[in-house]
């Protein structure tokens, strides 16, 4: 499988698996070559700004109007889209869950994805939805389109492959993959059952921060994202097209394979991301930086600074500040946080917090490291040290997250979880003196 490295968001590609399928000098002539269809798919409105403009001309043996026919409504009904009715009485609070459990029967990737909490309203455009993923059997004969956003996908077990109109994306853990909303896709499974994070965004697409004071270098370098190329099923086969549209499921019989583009150009794509090429930064002589220094992507929100929602790592990286609590400090954020682990241990939380669980610290409800975490801070001998074997992530969102019945009535909810804070003892000493040990 071939990739095409992005040299920036924004910028164009233009890929064909046929030579001669892209017309020259124009998007749309009278004759595709090789009788095929020319359609537009756009990403924004057709007045934005050039900068944020995004779509693509892909040309294709059948026009979309032909895989998208006659629809009939069909339930996932453990995917949910904000706002959502509260159907459980879980309670108000600090929540971390295990891993959920791989099902024992064949589910694809779009059954077995599994809403955790959702913010905003999905006819607005506005929030997210965050979901688990849980996937044993490849996609055949299914196809899915999500009209309502775009789905960046995070694996923590197991390959996956993303067939797309658009082209193949590979990806395992410690990668990110990014399917744009409107975009066809299946899902194949590489090497056995899978399991993952997906952050639904209903609101501006995902790009890159803006690095300010940081200057030309830095976190997520532009190009070493990767976009397919051009890759088609030309397949007559009974098959099922499924959309997602204001949060319902609809369902399409069609005969043949939509994912028939044989050419693309623009810059409106699916793209991957491989989490260890993350330049992280941070601190050199004391106290702790925000955790916005570890954003990978962002949705704006029209408020500066106050994002829709961030995608931020915490990766392998050395931490060498002096005098300085270096694990996460004890906080209450106007941000609501969801982090999940894909491998390794995360430094504020050692025990529970495991790969393919993942928590919840909603917006001012405060968190922070666990005792053992927080004796072992202060009595470390603060040399540098390389915190190695890990990768953590959090999406990071302005509107507060509601936890679906899947996620309340889940067994791998860990409901003792806010008492890993309880043995934090009182260590005011009016004296003035500094208290270290226990």
């Amino acid at each position: 499988m071939t990739l095409r490295y992005m040299s920036g968001f924004g910028n164009a590609f233009s890929t064909e698996a046929v030579p001669g399928t892209l017309p020259d000098g124009q998007n749309s002539p009278q004759r595709c070559v090789h009788g095929l269809y020319a359609e537009q798919l756009s990403g924004t409105a057709f007045t934005a700004p050039r900068a944020a403009n995004a779509r693509s001309w892909l040309y294709r043996i059948l026009p979309s109007v032909r895989h998208i026919g006659r629809m009939r409504r069909i339930d996932l009904p453990n995917w949910k889209s904000p706002p959502q009715s509260i159907d459980h009485d879980l309670s108000l609070g600090q929540h971390r869950w295990g891993p959920i459990a791989l099902p024992d029967r064949p589910v694809t990737f779009v059954e077995g994805i599994a809403t955790i909490t959702t913010g905003g309203s999905v006819a607005d455009q506005v929030g997210t939805a965050i979901h688990i993923f849980t996937t044993t059997a490849s996609m055949r004969d299914d196809y899915f389109m999500n009209a309502d956003g775009e789905l960046l996908v995070v694996p923590e077990m197991g390959q996956l492959l993303f067939f797309t109109e658009m082209g193949r994306l590979s990806v395992g853990p410690g990668e990110i993959a990014v399917l744009p909303r409107g975009v066809k896709f299946k899902v194949e499974l590489i090497d056995g059952p899978a399991r993952g994070y997906v952050c639904e965004n209903f609101g501006q697409r995902f790009t890159l921060p803006e690095l300010g004071p940081i200057g030309a270098n830095g976190l997520a370098n532009s190009r070493d994202f990767e976009t397919p190329v051009a890759a088609f099923e030309d397949r007559a086969a009974p098959s099922r097209m499924i959309v997602k549209w204001c949060g319902n499921f609809n369902a399409a019989d069609i005969a043949r394979s939509p994912l028939d583009v044989v050419g693309w150009h623009g810059n409106y794509a699916p793209y991957k991301y491989d989490l260890r090429k993350f330049c992280p930064m941070g601190p050199v002589l004391f106290d702790h930086a925000d955790p916005s220094i570890f954003t990978v992507l962002t949705s704006p929100s029209g408020e500066p600074g106050t994002a829709n929602v961030d995608f931020v790592i915490f990766p392998e990286r050395w931490m060498v500040a002096e005098h300085t609590f270096r694990p996460p400090w004890f906080h209450s954020n106007i941000m609501s946080e969801f982090m999940g682990l894909i491998y390794g241990r995360y430094d504020a939380k050692e025990e529970g917090f495991v790969p393919g669980g993942f928590s919840l610290h909603n917006c001012m409800l405060p968190h922070g490291p666990d005792n053992d975490a927080f004796l072992k801070a202060i009595n470390s001998n603060l040399a540098p040290q390389k915190l190695e074997n890990t990768l953590a992530f959090m999406f990071e969102t302005r509107l507060p997250q509601q936890p679906t019945a899947f996620a309340a009535q889940s067994p791998a909810l860990q409901r003792g979880y806010a008492d890993c804070w309880s043995s934090l003892t009182k260590r005011f000493d009016p004296a003035g003196h500094t208290m270290a040990s226990s």
